[in-house]
């Protein structure tokens, strides 16, 4: 007789499959090595600890993990007093949590006497943190899967459903839960990870004595901070195997340098074209190399591409705010450019904040009668922060006022403080899964290009940062027409050149949403453009890649998804769109500029600046 019990063979639809023999990697076979292993993964922590210790008791380093953590369980408890205030709300949360593991675990004694159990589809999800076919077919694994997932869903929905939350605490809330899930998913624990658990036994534990002495390391580089690599940052190195479209520093102030790039055709568009990068990031994102570079490819289409590299502040740099990088940053790259090429009018672009400065300084020009930039191209910009995503999570008065206490100390923002907030935007997929390779598994990073200008993080001047922070993020100022700048109120409705707003689709720092939501701010024609793929790869995108697509549409009004629907998707970068935008706004072309021109060189590119570590 033939039933489902002897037919299921995948382990998806129960464990009739599952081969008793298949438990072999998970037992130990070598006890007295792999007690040795451990033994000599314990002294590697030792000297973790060590590492972590010694810079705070030279006094050297304060802890202010109190505060986050303050802060969450603050937060945290609003969801709970909900919860816990009527016995009744009690009773039915803890309940359903209940009757789901009870569904768990019928499901798993069904299939554990060779009964074929569909799945249930909330627990069907594709995560690659559990994509060992162990995680299914093992009864053990399976089991701490689907409780995960039951829990970790569970506890979203305690925020969901808990009334009387203000939008930021709800916001707050669900932002911390879902860092405490991915902290504890069993894929982060050795016993609970089949593949870390095989690997464990197959090594004897010597995968935890590399992964302890690379954590050692780590903590070590990061000056009694975690420094979690990602990549081979031996593999890369500034000016020699990234960064190096040829070109000239040509001007330098307190807070940057102004590039100029070698031009590559023999002739050139009249009007320069001036880079804003973010000051959170540095400038070689748009030139990783010459395959995926910008820079390069601007150049290559006859632009004469001026980029501003800002410096790597430090105590020096406090009291520079938003007004000495419009001046000493935008200004200043303005004067040189013209100095340079005696052109007046300028085409200029801005990514990520520096989009957000070219913007507050285009408001800034226009009340004061600067017309030399002639159009600006945005590159997943913020000018109206209403929807600004996860990053809202990290502002509000209280956590304001304790970073700028904080800030105060030194006169910067650590650079390792922003990146770790970035990177907690996608923990599961910027944290843990290096966690779990480096110091678990043993492994060294691969190398990557764009993951080493990742961690090359930059710190941020106090005054700059807390301006930021509060006219943007907190206070919306910059939309409302209520920033004030040079002692006046600035408007981006007096901002009537043409813009070109590229919002990327998955978007997890500026939301295409929040995007879209900014092109109503500008007073002239806005040219809205969709890129798939996120903040960087939507942005880096050579075409000669074929990779993702963009759409374009009418002008941006109403909402983003009904825009969306009547919008035209073209597949591809849409880099050669943006040169057709351009050069329709102005194709008048002379010869080719050489850089510098009447001014004398400082230095090669990439300069110095951009070479300053935090």
């Amino acid at each position: 007789m033939t039933s489902d019990k002897a037919e299921d063979t995948t382990g998806k639809g129960g464990y009739s499959g599952f081969d008793p023999k298949s438990v072999e990697p998970y037992i130990v076979k070598d006890p007295q090595n792999l007690a040795i292993n451990l033994a000599r993964a314990v002294e590697q922590m030792g000297k973790a600890a060590s590492a972590w210790l010694a810079p705070r008791e030279a006094g050297e380093k304060k802890d202010t993990y109190a505060e986050p953590v303050s802060d969450m369980v603050k937060t945290l408890s609003k969801v709970s007093e909900y919860w816990l205030s009527d016995p009744r709300r009690t009773l039915e949360a803890q309940t359903h949590l209940m009757g789901s593991f009870f569904d768990i675990w019928s499901r798993s004694l069904q299939r554990m006497a060779g009964d074929s159990v569909a799945e249930s589809e909330s627990l069907q999800r594709n995560d690659k943190r559990f994509a060992d076919e162990d995680w299914v077919k093992n009864p053990f694994f399976d089991f701490i899967r689907q409780a995960y997932f039951v829990t970790s869903d569970w506890a979203e929905n305690m925020v969901k459903d808990a009334e009387g939350l203000d939008d930021h605490t709800r916001h707050k809330a669900a932002f911390y839960v879902r860092q405490i899930s991915s902290a504890l998913s069993p894929s982060n624990f050795i016993t609970t990870n089949p593949q870390l658990y095989r690997e464990t036994v197959a090594t004897s534990g010597a995968n935890l004595v590399k992964g302890m002495q690379m954590l050692a390391e780590d903590i070590a580089a990061g000056r009694g901070e975690l420094r979690l690599r990602q990549t081979d940052t031996s593999k890369f190195a500034i000016g020699e195997n990234i960064a190096i479209t040829p070109g000239k520093v040509i001007a330098q102030s307190d807070i940057c340098q102004v590039i100029q790039y070698e031009a590559s055709t023999e002739t050139v568009l009249k009007r320069p074209l001036l880079i804003c990068p973010p000051w959170i990031n540095k400038y070689y994102v748009l030139d990783l190399n010459p395959q995926k570079s910008f820079i390069k490819w601007a150049v290559d289409q006859g632009h004469t591409v001026f980029v501003i590299s800002w410096v790597n502040p430090d105590e020096r740099h406090a009291r520079k705010d938003w007004e000495a990088y419009a001046r000493e940053g935008v200004g200043f790259a303005l004067d040189t450019i013209e100095q340079a090429t005696a052109e007046r009018e300028v085409n200029a672009i801005g990514y990520c904040v520096g989009g957000t400065l070219l913007a507050a300084t285009l408001a800034l020009h226009a009340a004061e009668g600067d017309d030399r930039i002639r159009s600006a191209t945005l590159f997943t910009t913020q000018v109206d922060f209403t929807y600004a995503g996860d990053l809202k999570v990290f502002v509000d008065d209280d956590q304001i006022e304790l970073l700028e206490a904080n800030m105060s100390k030194t006169g910067y923002l650590e650079g390792s403080k922003m990146a770790t907030a970035f990177n907690m935007l996608r923990a599961s997929e910027l944290i843990w899964p290096y966690f779990v390779n480096n110091y678990l598994k043993g492994q060294d990073p691969l190398p990557f290009d764009l993951l080493y200008w990742n961690s090359d993080s930059t710190r941020m001047p106090a005054a700059n940062h807390s301006f930021y922070l509060r006219n943007c993020y907190l206070e919306n100022k910059l939309a409302e027409g209520e920033m004030v700048l040079a002692g006046r109120k600035v408007s981006l409705g007096d901002v009537r050149i043409p813009v070109y707003n590229l919002a990327t689709k998955e978007d997890h720092i500026a939301p295409a949403k929040s995007v879209f939501l900014g092109s109503g701010s500008f007073g002239g024609k806005v040219t809205f453009v969709l890129s798939g793929s996120g903040h960087i790869a939507g942005v880096v995108n050579p075409p000669d890649k074929g990779k993702y697509q963009f759409w374009t549409g009418g002008p941006p009004k109403g909402d983003l998804e009904t825009w969306l629907e009547k919008a035209k998707e073209t597949p591809g970068s849409w880099w050669p769109h943006w040169q057709d935008w351009v050069e329709r706004l102005d194709k008048r072309r002379v010869p080719a500029r050489k850089a510098g021109g009447p001014l004398n060189s400082i230095e090669e590119a990439p300069g110095s600046y951009v070479r300053v570590r935090a």
